[in-house]
Order: C-alpha cells, then structure tokens, then sequence
C-alpha cells in the first residue's frame, strides 16, 4: 500500500464542498471526507501536484493544509462517514451495514468503496430523480461511465430488458459487478470501456461523467441512441447547460427537459 496525501480544506459550503469533489476527482483525489470543519481530500502521494492544487482552490480563496499520512483502511474511513441517499419516495441506495428502508418504492445497496456514484453527489441525486419519470420497461440501456453501477442497478428495478454498463477504471468495473451480484441483478452487463459501443443501439442512454467527455462523444452517443430513444447527461454545471444543448441539437436530439441542483445541471435529450 502506498503513502497518501491528506489536503483539508477549510470550507463548510455544502455547495462548495461539492464543486470541490468534482474537481479534484479529476485531478487524482480518490478518496473525500466532510466534516465539520471542513472538507478532507486525499491522492496518492506519487500523484500530488501542488502547483495543479493551487491552480484548482485559487477562485476558491480557500486556505488548506497538507499532510502526509500512513496507508488505512480507505472502506472503514468511509464507511464511518457514509449516509444513505433517498431521493423522496421513489429510491433509496445505502450500504450494506445500514438497516432496510421501507418507505421507498426501490431500494439500492452500494458498498461504498472509492468509485463514483453512490448518490450523493448532485448530479447523482438528480439522475435518479429523472429516471422516474422515463419509461424503462423492457427497454435496451446503455450506462456510460457506471461507477459504482448504481444507475445500471436502478435502470434494472424500473424494468430493463438488458443494461450494458462500462467504465475506463479497473475500480468502477470491479466494484460495479460486486454491487450489481449484491443487487441480485439479471440482465445487466459491466465491461471496461471508453467510449460508446459502434456496434449496438439502445432505446435509453445514461452518462453521468463531464462536460469534455459529454462533448467529444456526443455524435457517437446520439449514433448509439435508437430513434425517440432518451438521452440522460449530467456532470456539469448549469451555466454549461447552452454547450450540451448546442452539441446535442447538431446531432439530431432535442431537449425535453431540464433540472438543476446546487447549481450542478441534468438534461434529457430524445432523437427525434
């Protein structure tokens, strides 16, 4: 096991908190603690950069402290941290050691290792909240970019007839299959990739990643994507919303509707 860095930053804005995560996840940081005094961020040592690190907090004017720590335990930390999600009365996704919630129309167990995607996250949160309002029955889907498969899983319990979901990190793909068997999941298929398939079409595609990887793949997600099929992104901010609309019309897909929390944005597209 090798040594980490541990970075607290001295902020208590969930909304910041939360921008921050996104950020330094695509820096390297795998590993994410809120407390109450602040966040905690940790990166392997032999992938810090500080430069990069000042570069990032700089619009922030957050001041931060560094420390080198020993290897631990990353799933117990987390473990001691981790809250359920439910998003009203539709989902519900905890861990495995939480007790069952009932009140819920499905209920979705991740174990919360590092990969992304355990709900927590705004834009998380908000595509599951829109999947409720898409029909899923023994509809074809394609999650792109699955994380922790929490979507793919979600995907299943509305009623999909076969789920394909990938990812580019070895993590996401093995901790994807462990809660997809957790889940008692059929129909669902993980296989690492980075980019959409060229050979299948789907009726519903889900991509929770980022705003680049959006953009560079929208011809080949809207090619992916059977006719008055749904197209469901998120990862970006709301101010981005115009460039996704604007690459998504160019390639044939209308926007049916928007949402937006703690300023991180949601769209669906459908080809027409």
């Amino acid at each position: 096991m090798n040594n980490y860095i541990e970075i607290k930053l001295s902020t208590t804005k969930e909304e910041e908190q939360e921008l921050l995560i996104a950020l330094m996840s695509e820096e390297g940081y795998d590993g994410f603690e809120e407390t109450g005094k602040g966040l905690h961020a940790f990166i392997p040592e032999e992938l810090f950069d500080e430069t990069k690190l000042k570069q990032l907090l700089e619009p922030f004017a957050i001041a931060y402290q560094q420390e080198l720590i020993a290897p631990k335990n990353w799933n117990a930390e987390w473990e001691s941290n981790y809250e359920p999600v439910i998003v009203d009365d539709f989902v519900a996704v905890r861990a495995h050691f939480h007790p069952s919630i009932t009140n819920v129309q499905h209920e979705i167990i991740i174990t919360p290792k590092m990969s992304f995607g355990t709900g927590h996250h705004a834009t998380t949160w908000q595509v599951m909240k829109l999947m409720q309002g898409i029909d899923f029955n023994n509809q074809t889907v394609f999650d792109y970019g699955c994380g922790t498969g929490v979507l793919a899983i979600l995907a299943e319990k509305l009623g999909a007839a076969e789920v394909l979901a990938v990812d580019y990190d070895d993590w996401c793909i093995e901790n994807s299959i462990e809660n997809v068997q957790k889940n008692q999941c059929k129909v669902i298929t993980v296989e690492k990739a980075d980019a959409p398939p060229s050979n299948k079409t789907f009726h519903i595609i889900l991509a929770n990643i980022n705003r680049h990887i959006l953009l560079a793949n929208m011809e080949a997600l809207s090619a992916s994507l059977l006719n008055n099929g749904y197209l469901l992104i998120s990862g970006f901010y709301a101010n981005e919303n115009h460039l996704l609309t604007e690459a998504a019309e160019t390639h044939g897909l209308q926007l049916m509707q928007a949402s937006e929390r703690h300023n991180w944005s949601s769209l669906i597209f459908q080809k027409l």
